[in-house]
């Protein structure tokens, strides 16, 4: 069964085509970092505009690399929610006209689904159940997965996610955007001890659950009493902001993966390529006897073959969505 998946939630326009939701035959993504870097962050206006340049080219580049046609298309996958609403809606209207025009089946993806997918287009995926984290700009999650479809939410984020702590951490620290990987090459060669910050709702009594504002809030305390500093200073500052955040993210996924009995855990998102938290849960992974499943970096950021293979399931399970599918900014997993 070929899939063709079209990813539009944020700002990377991408398309691909999934066979049997484990071979990528192609992968297409048109990155927005030069439109937004100017601003620090994502514009969602500016963000929905260029997804209406960028989408016929994409899904027409990912048919051309996959050797194929819409005509040999089995289904269509799309990203339908969470995201910015105008950029949900380019991708899912592009995917609904094409279902229309070909008659071809169409399912809605939750965006987290896609990443929880990204690791069976590897070749040696998890089995099942296993726990997953997920790390992403705009969730931080704990989830026991039981099989495609069938996942358990152990634990989310209160405030702001893992992502948007690096985000806004290396704009207030004029790092540039994105710049969670400014701060992970920084930090490779900081002292992660040489600044204090909090580690939050760390105790027991907060399971699953993660809070990331009240570190932003240190880091903009220390930032005013001392200033932006450059050279060393810098890295030992970004070593240490992203210490506190990778402690947490290992801490709470240790214990979960104890208290449930998993010997196998998935790290997926945006974040997940933090070299930094990809050393940590393997050396916890080592050290409590389970192993760890990553993505390549590529497949940890927003992409659309992760959406292909997730639809694949749906479509399989015998799954359809009409074309009423609406986009839905905000939407539990």
């Amino acid at each position: 069964m070929r899939v063709l998946g079209i990813e539009s939630s944020c700002d990377e326009t991408a398309a691909a085509v999934v066979e049997d939701g484990r071979v990528a035959l192609s992968d297409v993504v048109a990155s927005q970092h030069e439109v937004h870097a100017r601003y620090g962050g994502v514009v969602p206006e500016l963000a929905s505009r260029a997804h209406i340049l960028n989408v016929v080219p994409v899904v027409q580049a990912a048919l051309d690399r996959a050797g194929t046609t819409l005509d040999q298309i089995d289904g269509i996958a799309v990203t339908n929610a969470p995201g910015l609403v105008g950029a949900l809606l380019v991708g899912l209207q592009t995917a609904k006209s094409l279902a229309w025009v070909t008659g071809k089946p169409l399912v809605g993806v939750h965006h987290l689904a896609g990443h929880l997918t990204a690791i069976y287009l590897e070749p040696d995926p998890p089995p099942m159940p296993h726990l997953a984290l997920i790390v992403s700009g705009g969730h931080t999650s704990l989830v026991r997965v039981n099989g495609h479809g069938d996942l358990q939410e152990l634990g989310a984020t209160r405030d702001d996610a893992a992502g948007e702590a690096f985000d806004k951490g290396a704009k207030l620290l004029g790092l540039g955007y994105p710049g969670g990987a400014v701060i992970d090459k920084l930090a490779a060669t900081g002292n992660p001890e040489a600044v204090a910050f909090p580690r939050s709702m760390t105790a027991g009594e907060h399971g699953a659950d993660f809070s990331f504002s009240g570190l932003k809030t240190a880091l903009l305390h220390h930032v005013r009493a001392h200033g932006v500093p450059d050279g060393q200073a810098l890295a030992d500052l970004c070593a240490s902001y992203q210490a506190a955040i990778v402690e947490v993210l290992v801490r709470k996924t240790r214990r979960a993966a104890r208290k449930h009995g998993l010997e196998h855990v998935q790290v997926c998102g945006g974040v997940a390529a933090n070299q930094g938290l990809r050393a940590a849960l393997r050396k916890a992974g080592e050290e409590d006897g389970f192993r760890v499943y990553i993505p390549p970096p590529a497949r940890c950021t927003d992409n659309a073959a992760m959406i292909a293979a997730a639809g694949y399931h749906r479509l399989a399970r015998g799954e359809r969505d009409g074309l009423d599918l609406d986009a839905v900014p905000s939407a539990p997993l």
